[in-house]
């Protein structure tokens, strides 16, 4: 049994081992030796062939050695991509905060400028090529207008709208000057710069005080006025609000611890740094301008720049003001009608300008300038001849500090002439005043050559004197033109010739002032067609020219000769007198403000006597000329006489309700003349 059941067990094992695969069947693990002896076999040739000593490679069979792979290009163009971001991010933090984003302001200048440019060179014409929209709110869609040159005007104020917007500072001032003439530009220019003297944004505190610190040597405001803001005894008072806020600078009232109340005028920090590149891009734009378009701009800019940069030059505009208030006072005309604010030079610096607060309306409020005086009988506004202004409840002022330190209501109300209702104001004849600045303007330009050439209503304040009437107060001496003695006799000379129809003084003036379209800029002088040299049979030929056109061709043809116009009015760039740029500014601010208040004087008249005026009083002049001069001006008095007649005619018909006064009349009559060059003139530059 028991040799039976092993017998089964043998052969049991037996299976197991006949079964098992070939890599089981060696039971015991190999020795040094074998491992040895299998490390010389190699893997069989074939299957089922012997197998033979495995031999290491030959380094010869190996072959040439190859290098690790490596990624010079890549590595190349990273170590760029890291150096230009790095340059950019330098000249970013460079930019932003040295330059005050100068730069950046000027390469966008540059690229709109090239659009701009490239838009018109394209589609100014009859038929536009391409029209470019882009950054425009008309890109990617069909507008109202059309394709034609209204599209391309309107698209391209858009644009230039929002670059001087967006840029601020002296873009916004160039802005405003571009608006102040926007009148002779195309009407979609008008209606988009017409938003330009919406108040600037004012800086914070803090960006003042630093101005006042670097200005002053390191000294406080506190230190500087002798202020203080926690309403300390026999300190001033000072409101860290400005009262008005421009492109260039801010206001603030302040009374300083002599009872005195000023208005300290401070630069915007970021003007110094951005004035260079803003000028130089400025220069750079018209430069490429004046090639791409064949207009003689360029010899215009250093003039202008230089002007700019004396704007914002808060010691020379101390220096206008003081020149103008002693021509004022010297001056029997106007002394007593128009007041020019001291300059507190101590509390003053190239930007910082401490100056007289004024008490007074602006001119743009004709409603409070004509509404019944109820201020009482023989009373005058408060201020006025410069006396010093009622004191306020300092005692309260001060406890107010100490209540709230952050207090901005501490300038008293001195509007108690408006009465109970505030239906008051000042009772003045608008005829008084612009009789006043008329006087006052022309004055500047025929007699003493020292031109305010920014004389628009924000910078005039109106005061009611003791005997009812005005007192025109001039502030914001910043924008002046000095005239030579011989410049300012022949613009003189050239008003007086405009007045009496002497085409040959005209000729003769022009030609030395190097214009060959005589005609066109006696026009543009005078703001009315100039009819004494054939003008009206030149238009009626321009307009027979241009009968059956369409009405694009017609804009194309009407705006091609307004370009040769400029061409030959600036046909001698060196002769030109430059002043002529910013003088044209001022009569047309003047003009704009006659029509606003309802022309109740006759500017050209006025304007044209001052001019003749001027040629015998100057005392330049040798007596036999000025002798001659005297007697011409007697029979160009006479002359003038007649003018009254027209001007009254117009004035009434104004008062019958059949039309509007005289400049509506010269109004009319420039826009018909502006129209056959392709401009719409628009005059409601100051309403609302």
């Amino acid at each position: 049994m028991l040799s039976r059941t092993a017998g089964k067990i043998s052969n049991s094992r037996s299976i197991s081992c006949s079964i098992r695969p070939p890599c089981l069947r060696q039971s015991r693990l190999p020795t040094s030796r074998t491992l040895s002896s299998t490390a010389t076999r190699s893997h069989p040739t074939g299957a089922g062939g012997p197998f033979e000593p495995l031999r290491p490679p030959s380094p010869s069979n190996l072959g040439a050695p190859r290098a690790a792979r490596s990624f010079h290009r890549t590595q190349k163009w990273l170590r760029r991509l890291l150096i230009l971001s790095a340059l950019s991010g330098t000249g970013y933090l460079i930019d932003e905060y040295v330059y005050a984003s100068g730069i950046r302001r000027s390469l966008n200048t540059f690229g709109l400028g090239l659009l701009v440019a490239a838009d018109y060179k394209l589609n100014f014409r009859a038929e536009p090529i391409l029209p470019l929209t882009i950054g425009t709110t008309s890109a990617g869609k069909k507008t109202e207008e059309g394709e034609g040159i209204p599209e391309l005007h309107r698209r391209n104020a858009e644009r230039l709208f929002n670059l001087l917007r967006h840029n601020g500072g002296l873009y916004l001032k160039i802005g405003q000057a571009i608006a102040m003439q926007s009148a002779v530009l195309p009407p979609e220019f008008q209606r988009m710069f017409a938003r330009m003297f919406d108040d600037a944004p004012q800086d914070d505190w803090e960006a003042v005080e630093k101005v006042i610190r670097d200005d002053f040597g390191g000294r406080s405001v506190e230190e500087v006025f002798g202020i203080s803001f926690a309403g300390v005894e026999g300190k001033g008072v000072m409101e860290r609000t400005a009262k008005a806020s421009a492109s260039v600078a801010q206001v603030h009232w302040a009374r300083l611890p002599d009872g005195r109340e000023v208005a300290i005028k401070i630069q915007k920090p970021e003007i110094k740094k951005q004035i260079g590149w803003d000028l130089w891009a400025f220069k750079v734009v018209t430069k490429v301008y004046s090639l791409w378009f064949d207009l003689p701009l360029y010899s215009l800019v250093p003039f202008i720049t230089e002007r700019l940069r004396l704007e914002t030059d808060f010691e020379n505009e101390a220096k206008n003001s003081e020149l103008m208030r002693r021509l004022v006072n010297e001056e029997p005309s106007l002394r007593g009608r128009v007041y020019v604010p001291p300059v507190y030079h101590e509390l003053s610096s190239s930007r910082v300008l401490t100056t007289e607060w004024i008490e007074g309306i602006r001119l743009w409020d004709k409603d409070a300038m004509t509404s019944p005086w109820l201020g009482g009988y023989g009373q005058g506004s408060a201020g006025v001849h410069g006396q010093q202004l009622d004191p306020p409840d300092m005692d309260e002022i001060r406890r107010e500090l100490r209540e709230n330190p952050n207090s901005q209501s501490l300038k008293p109300d001195r509007t108690g002439w408006k009465g109970r209702r505030g239906k008051g104001g000042m009772g003045l004849s608008t005829k008084d005043v612009m009789t006043t600045m008329v006087d006052l303007f022309s004055c500047q330009i025929f007699k003493w050559g020292v031109v305010h050439c920014d004389p628009h209503p924000g910078n005039i304040f109106i005061r009611r004197l003791p005997n009812g009437k005005p007192e025109l107060v001039l502030i914001d001496h910043g924008l002046y033109v000095y005239m030579s003695d011989k410049f300012r006799r022949e613009y003189g000379q050239f008003w007086k010739a405009l007045m009496t129809l002497d085409n040959k003084k005209i000729g003769e003036v022009t030609s030395e002032w190097g214009i060959r379209a005589a005609d066109l800029f006696a026009s543009a002088t005078l703001m009315r067609p100039y009819e004494g040299g054939g003008q009206e049979g030149y238009h009626r030929k321009m307009m027979r020219e241009m009968k059956g056109m369409t009405a694009s061709e017609r804009s194309y043809e009407m705006q091609k000769r307004m370009k040769q116009g400029i061409r030959d009015v600036l046909a001698d760039e060196d002769k030109w007198p430059k002043e002529l740029i910013f003088i044209g500014r001022n009569m047309r601010i003047v003009q704009g403000n006659n029509q606003f208040l309802g022309s109740p004087v006759n500017r050209v008249k006025m304007m044209g006597e001052w001019a003749s005026r001027s040629l015998f009083e100057d005392r330049n002049l040798p007596w036999r000329d000025r002798l001659s001069n005297m007697w011409s001006h007697a029979l160009f008095k006479a002359v003038l006489a007649l003018t009254d007649v027209a001007f009254y005619f117009f004035k009434v018909r104004q008062w019958l309700g059949r039309g509007g006064g005289m400049e509506d009349e010269v109004e009319a009559r420039m826009r018909d003349m502006a129209r056959d060059y392709g401009v719409e003139l628009q005059h409601d530059l100051f309403e609302g």
